[in-house]
């Protein structure tokens, strides 16, 4: 969200988001803080909202405008008017606002609202990247030396600690908040490792002055420009505002201040109600506005609707402005009167996600690589794409955006083949010697569990068809329905067999978190299934060193090619996004980042105020 959310998500999470199979990308599967769990509940009277000042009745846009480069400024509409706002629904809580130690989507969207970063994405072609908080940069020809120069006059939010009760008024932003930041990120006490990794040969932040710093990197990394330019600052006088050297853990633990959101960003963190929602509110203060890239709309509010029905019904009664439709809704009730009306519009893209099944390679059910391919080639993937999706999605090959250069579009989707799936799994020494329909190896049956999302409609269809394929092969598949929160423990723990997620798709890839070996047996680790494979670790370090695109496309596509042969997933679909939003938004635009609402604005005769603020 913001003109630099994108940015960040792809930074900090890239792969990390988990894909809710039409209803929204929920990432990841990299953290859950159990222990925050426990006790959020208990921490639910305590205090959880800042004050925030209340915008000032001006234009959307400052009325000096500076005709300075600032990411996305070309997209804002100088006519929209301030006020009203957009209520959008999520499908559960999150365990805590602090997304370095919380990477569930949820919580880097929220934090993304409140916060910027040195650069943007452009909207339109996301591979530039544009000032925002930075002013201009530099980098060396060996991209190792990246000297940044800060924009003066970006001011945190305002805030009371929560702890403390000490006021924090007008404090700017300097160049020792975003060296507080790597500080943070490279302490090996703070929960915070799939992050950790792309900032692992960050070796310096040389503080030059107030505004200005560099940032050195040990070798040359491709990523090191993405990583550098997405820097974003943290705010030391909330999260060290105690004497002695920074403590890890208790950044980890401290489950009071990381039920808020300080940052310098178009919106500001009101409050967190409980399972109930999450409230913005527009930040009057943000330095955007001087460059004509500031939001219009004054409340943005998260409303956290468990049941897909209820969430439909919200929408229809007006209850809700935005929502991601399930494929069913999108073609079986296109006819409501709301959308009959122009009350909501439709808007339909496909963006870099795609959907697998992932077999946990630790179990020596799954550690043969025919035995996968059998797997793959026992799932009927048109059949659900015509019956599951109503063909809203396009069966994939990789991990790769099927429109993406770094795709090898010689690599086609293994076929439903199911007698070629059962000579493979005889090969592989699978027989039912015993005549009881299940297949059987040195005394143990091939049975196992899938693990299914309780709120996902699409996995409810689209399980038990999978599980009737396998067991027409003599497979024995079955489904354990599971909470989300239990879920994500659950992976984390690797205490699964398979599994059924998503995953967020870079535009320019870095493999490293989700396939490298050096991931597979870390607690919490986005390389889940355990995968390892050293042909792939070497084509996933050279990557990381080659600057040259035709030389970077050869390697995905070797890469690509690994993944197939071995399959430690079953690559399922690259979904459509499905959005309904109401009509009342002006300069509602798709680019191939998705629809920004940051751009958007209600004129003020159709102005909504959120019910209960």
């Amino acid at each position: 969200m913001g003109n630099n959310g994108y940015l960040k998500f792809i930074l900090t999470a890239l792969v990390l988001a988990i894909v809710f199979f039409g209803y929204m990308l929920v990432t990841a599967v990299d953290r859950v803080r159990e222990s925050n769990l426990r006790l959020l509940a208990k921490l639910d009277e305590l205090p959880g909202r800042i004050s925030v000042t209340a915008p000032a009745a001006v234009p959307a846009q400052a009325a000096a405008i500076r005709r300075e480069p600032f990411a996305n400024a070309e997209f804002f509409d100088p006519s929209a008017q301030t006020g009203g706002r957009m209520i959008q629904a999520t499908i559960a809580d999150t365990a805590n606002m602090n997304y370095l130690i919380n990477t569930e989507a949820t919580a880097g969207e929220f934090w993304n609202l409140c916060n910027s970063s040195l650069a943007g994405i452009n909207f339109e072609k996301p591979d530039e990247y544009e000032p925002q908080m930075a002013e201009s940069w530099s980098i060396s020809d060996d991209h190792k030396v990246y000297r940044i120069k800060l924009r003066k006059g970006i001011y945190w939010h305002d805030f009371t600690d929560p702890v403390t009760g000490k006021e924090h008024r007008n404090v700017e932003v300097t160049a020792e908040d975003f060296k507080f930041f790597v500080d943070v990120v490279k302490n090996p006490e703070v929960n915070c490792g799939p992050m950790r990794v792309y900032y692992q040969d960050l070796e310096s932040v040389e503080i030059l002055g107030r505004y200005e710093f560099e940032v050195r990197w040990s070798r040359e990394y491709y990523g090191s420009k993405a990583s550098t330019l997405g820097l974003s600052p943290l705010p030391r006088h909330l999260y060290h505002a105690y004497d002695g050297p920074f403590d890890g853990k208790k950044f980890n633990e401290d489950h009071i201040r990381n039920r808020m959101i300080v940052g310098c960003g178009p919106y500001q963190f009101v409050k967190w109600e409980k399972d109930r929602r999450v409230v913005f509110r527009r930040n009057p203060r943000y330095f955007g506005l001087r460059y004509g890239a500031g939001p219009s709309l004054d409340y943005l509010v998260y409303e956290i609707i468990k049941h897909p029905n209820t969430r439909f019904q919200a929408l229809l009664s007006g209850e809700l402005d935005q929502l991601g439709l399930s494929p069913d809704q999108w073609i079986q009730r296109a006819d409501e009167k709301p959308f009959k009306d122009g009350t909501l519009k439709r808007y339909k893209y496909l963006l870099p996600q795609y959907t697998y099944i992932g077999w946990n390679l630790r179990n020596p059910l799954f550690s043969d690589a025919r035995v996968r391919r059998a797997l793959t080639m026992l799932i009927d993937r048109e059949r659900i794409r015509k019956d599951v999706y109503f063909d809203l999605a396009e069966i994939i090959a990789g991990p790769f955006f099927p429109k993406s250069r770094y795709t090898d579009q010689t690599v086609k989707p293994w076929p439903y083949d199911p007698a070629e799936a059962k000579k493979l799994l005889a090969e592989a020494g699978w027989k039912d010697e015993d005549g009881d329909g299940i297949l059987e190896k040195d005394g143990r049956k091939f049975t196992f569990t899938m693990l299914q999302i309780a709120t996902s409609s699409i996995q409810q269809k689209m399980m038990p068809m999978i599980k009737e394929t396998l067991a027409a092969a003599g497979i024995d598949m079955k489904i354990q329905n599971v909470e989300w929160s239990v879920y994500l423990q659950r992976l984390e723990e690797q205490n699964f067999e398979a599994c059924c997620l998503g995953w967020q798709s870079p535009f320019d890839p870095d493999p490293y978190q989700i396939w490298h070996s050096s991931q597979a047996d870390q607690r919490g680790s986005s390389n889940h299934i355990g995968f390892k494979n050293a042909e792939a670790d070497r084509i996933i370090e050279e990557l990381r060193k080659t600057f040259d695109v035709e030389k970077r496309i050869e390697l995905a596509h070797r890469f690509c090619r690994i993944l197939h042969e071995e399959q430690p997933y079953t690559f399922l679909f690259a979904p459509y996004s499905l959005v309904a939003l109401s009509g009342r938004y002006r300069n509602v635009r798709v680019f191939p980042v998705g629809i920004p609402d940051s751009i958007m604005w209600v004129p003020g005769a159709e102005q909504k105020k959120v019910p209960g603020l």
